[in-house]
């Protein structure tokens, strides 16, 4: 892997251009602390001086140079220049660079400056007094340099950056450039904190990751192994040498902040004494952050505790773990988390804890949604110190972490110890039958663990809650109509509720059920109030993390028209969860796909998809894996990528039948139907849809139906669906529903009019690509009925909406203009031959005699004005790549 691009340094260069353009400036200074990149930027201002035309030079300074008057700069000095005499060879120097070949004006890099010897300094400071030179160089932060140094950068005649760190969306930006394709959330999460956003540790810890073959592609994303981030050897060498240059009485501190940060600052003074913790925070080897009336101590990078522990002895360990734990608990352990960190201190050091202390820590930690500590906290407890209530809870983490067979395992233990009727009983059952949904067993295997619950109820509240799971259990397996009935009695508010875990579950699953029949303004209510009350709640809850409730609100926003909504309200919610690294933001990230597919922004859409199913495959979970993958080579045959589409569908196919989920009840078929209208093969796309939004329609779900009945009308069966799309309209709330319905029935009447409105509409809803498409096709009827002005104007605004959708390629968008005068039947066959198809080939898919399909092409070139298949596809812009007569026959 070569240089990296420089990214995130726009301001920067600006300012340097800026320098180089002024005839007074002198100087260009790049400062900041070690790694951030400043080298980098510095060579790129030299390239960009290189290439205005000017003379360039480079230099870099270094601590044995600067023993020897001129030692870095030696190689720069003309040959013949007697230096005997510092004044007159200084000024022969000068005269030398100026009268030498090429433009009189240098630009010298001189890196690490901060380093150069006095002589070197006086030497440049007089070259730049002349004009001869413009001194570019990078200083670190921190290190102490002479006065001869210090007036190389001094004065209005010098300009100076620095350089912070990256910030989070800066690696991302520049981790997509490096790997050529984006990074999943959580794998940059992980790069990210880890490198503090310091490009040379990123750069490393990417290295050693894609050496050991820790981070890796599966095709569209990249993806790093949870927990390994090995690095480098010189890795760990750059951060040996910093924090070998702390002051060994600070050595103690670190090592302890390696395993414990962060520390009160009164326990890192018992280690240290206040001058030693100032040198080591004067070295950028700590920081001290004050908290109200507090001071805690912790390293300046997280890499620090990574080498400091690979160096640390285990018995050294132990012993600065075990006195740590003590000083807590002397001091009565009064803060929150304290019984926690004590827990692992001990765990950690001795592999053994008191089993009181233990629970309590599990508990903390199970709050905090810290599920692997959860786990290894109730691992550590002796078989005698197990209940129902450390079980359920062991099971729960798994759950959370997506182990379904260890939750599985936990949970039916759980079930042996509990007492029929208690209230932990009860629980076990309910996030039992979760487990059993998620791990993909049929819905009817959950509930015949639901239904056994009910003889050992012992009274109507039990049964309401049993009742109200098996709502949520419907809702999850795609029955939103059965769930929703179940449901319908949910209290309206958390603290109503006899059960808090109980309403939380029923309060996840209404709004998604809401929204999916077609209510999506009930739906945002509901998912609001969800929200609002598991916020309220969540110290006491046994459900997830607060922000999976931001799910169903992204579904409803989508649904509502209102996609911008939902996106900024799910890409929030993500991160909350990517943090709490909890697996239920993979139906997250399903639903923020969907939110862009909807709103026609294929890439986009494509690069949330593509993350749901890299997270939903390394749980086995194929709930989510489902649409994740239908949608995934939907998006792949809109942007022309017809491989990526047929290997995905491959995989889509593979997946037992029948798989239950929230949205799988039809809208599974996208992939599939987009790729054959991506192959000309409107008809066989048509009947995909037609099937699909017939499976919608029996299990309820309204807006599933929609989308897909639009689809129907885009690939040319607007005439088919216009009556159900309007009858759908009327009882789906929200912009995006009667805009679907409108669009399709301006469609089925090719009414130039009606589509510019139906445009409006789409707009309107955030539909960028039905309003392109829309657009586009009012602009073919304007031409048609020969009225140029109008559609000159309907091409520009399809143009508009068009730049929005991330380079789409539909058959609508393709075709609308330049086959305005075909017949559907030709319009069909013509797209079939710019494909690649033979007659022959088209014939036998479409069950047309070849004379038929051969007349209909030559009626279509006429119309046309071409004569060959070559300009038919250049005419409709859509020849996909790749195609060709072996596909005419492809899935179905």
């Amino acid at each position: 892997m070569g240089r990296w691009p420089l990214v995130g340094r726009g301001p920067e260069l600006e300012a340097f251009a800026a320098a180089l353009a002024d005839q007074g400036c002198r100087g260009f200074v790049v400062g900041g602390a070690a790694g951030v990149g400043k080298s980098r930027l510095a060579e790129e201002c030299l390239e960009r001086a290189a290439a205005a035309g000017l003379r360039v030079g480079r230099a870099t300074a270094s601590a044995a140079a600067s023993a020897v008057p001129l030692g870095a700069i030696a190689h720069l000095l003309p040959v013949g220049v007697d230096l005997s005499d510092p004044v007159a060879g200084f000024a022969a120097v000068a005269r030398a660079l100026a009268t030498g070949p090429g433009p009189r004006r240098w630009v010298l890099l001189i890196d690490d400056m901060h380093l150069l010897d006095p002589a070197s300094a006086v030497l440049l400071q007089q070259l730049m007094d002349t004009g001869a030179l413009v001194l570019v160089g990078t200083v670190r932060s921190g290190e102490p340099y002479g006065k001869a140094v210090a007036a190389l950068w001094g004065g209005d005649a010098v300009r100076r950056v620095d350089l912070s760190v990256l910030s989070p969306q800066q690696v991302e930006e520049l981790l997509h450039a490096v790997l050529g394709g984006p990074l999943a959330r959580r794998s940059l999460h992980e790069l990210s904190a880890a490198s503090g956003g310091n490009v040379l540790y990123l750069r490393e810890l990417v290295l050693g990751a894609l050496s050991g073959g820790y981070l890796a592609e599966d095709g569209e994303i990249w993806h790093l192994r949870q927990g390994r981030l090995p690095g480098t050897a010189r890795l760990a060498e750059v951060i040996g040498s910093r924090l070998a240059d702390a002051d060994a009485a600070g050595r103690p501190v670190l090592e302890l902040l390696a395993l414990c940060e962060p520390l009160a600052l009164a326990d890192a003074e018992v280690l240290a004494p206040p001058r030693v913790l100032a040198a080591l925070e004067q070295a950028g080897l700590i920081r001290v952050l004050q908290d109200r009336r507090r001071s805690a101590v912790s390293l300046a990078h997280p890499l620090y505790g990574e080498v400091l522990r690979a160096a640390l002895p285990v018995l050294r360990r132990r012993v600065l773990l075990t006195e740590q734990a003590a000083r807590v608990e002397a001091r009565g352990a009064r803060r929150r988390g304290d019984l926690l960190r004590i827990a692992g201190w001990r765990l950690t050091a001795t592999g053994t804890a008191d089993p009181a202390l233990l629970v309590q820590a599990a508990v903390l930690a199970r709050h905090v949604h810290d599920y692997p500590q959860t786990v290894a906290l109730l691992e550590a407890l002796p078989e005698g110190h197990r209940t129902t209530a450390t079980a359920l809870m062991l099971g729960n983490a798994f759950f959370e972490m997506g182990r379904w067979e260890r939750a599985e395992a936990a949970l039916a233990r759980a079930q042996a110890l509990a007492v029929a009727g208690e209230e932990d009983w009860l629980a076990v059952v309910l996030v039992r039958t979760t487990n059993l949904l998620w791990s993909n067993a049929p819905l009817s295997v959950a509930l015949v663990v639901s239904d056994a619950a009910l003889p050992q109820t012992d009274g109507a509240g039990e049964r309401r809650k049993l009742r109200i799971n098996e709502g949520f259990m419907r809702v999850a397996a795609g029955l939103p109509v059965q769930g929703l009935a179940l449901l319908e009695d949910l209290e309206p508010d958390v603290a109503d509720a006899p059960d808090v875990n109980v309403w939380l579950r029923g309060a996840w699953m209404k709004p998604f059920a809401l929204a999916l029949v077609g209510r999506s303004g009930a739906a945002a209510m509901w998912a609001e109030r969800a929200h609002a009350g598991h916020r309220q709640v969540d110290e006491h809850a046994l459900v997830s993390h607060p922000a999976v409730q931001r799910v169903p609100l992204v579904m409803s926003l989508s649904e509502a028209g209102r996609p911008a909504e939902a996106l900024r309200e799910g890409e929030r919610a993500y991160a909350e969860l990517v943090a709490a690294d909890s697996v239920v933001r993979v139906w997250m990230a399903v639903f923020l796909g969907r939110a862009q597919w909807l709103a026609g922004h294929p890439v986009t859409a494509r690069r949330w998809w593509a993350e749901a199913a890299a997270l939903a495959r390394s749980i086995d979970h194929h709930m989510a894996l489902c649409p994740a993958l239908g949608g995934l080579a939907a998006c792949a045959a809109v942007l022309g990528d017809l491989e990526a589409a047929q290997v995905t569908l491959a995989e889509h196919r593979a997946l037992p039948a029948g798989t239950p989920g929230l949205v799988s009840a039809g809208e599974e078929c996208l992939g599939e139907a987009w790729l054959l209208a991506a192959r000309g093969h409107l008809g066989r796309a048509r009947a995909v849809l037609t099937a699909g939004a017939g499976a919608a329609r029996i299990t309820g779900h309204h807006t599933g139906e929609m989308l897909l009945l639009t689809d129907v009308a885009r690939l040319g069966g607007a005439k088919d669906t216009t009556s159900r799309l309007a009858e759908l309209a009327h009882r789906c709330d929200g912009e995006l529903a009667p805009a679907r319905a409108q669009l399709a029935a301006a469609l089925s009447v090719d009414d130039p009019g009606r589509l510019l409105r139906a445009a409006d509409a789409c707009q309107a809803a955030g539909a960028d690509l039905l309003a392109a498409e829309a657009a586009t096709a009012a602009a073919a009827a304007w031409r048609r009925t020969h009225h140029p002005r109008r559609a000159s104007a309907a091409v520009g605004r399809a143009a508009v909406a068009r730049a929005r959708c991330e380079g789409a390629r539909t058959p609508l968008l393709a075709t609308a203009v330049a086959t305005a005068a075909l017949t559907a039947r030709e319009r069909e066959i013509t797209l079939l031959a710019a494909a690649g198809n033979a007659s022959k080939d088209i014939a036998q898919a479409l069950a047309l005699s070849v004379r038929t399909v051969d007349n209909h092409l030559h009626h279509a070139y006429t119309k046309l004005g071409v004569t060959t298949r070559r300009e038919l596809a250049q005419s409709l812009a859509a020849a996909p790549p790749g195609a060709g007569p072996d596909r005419v026959h492809g899935p179905t």
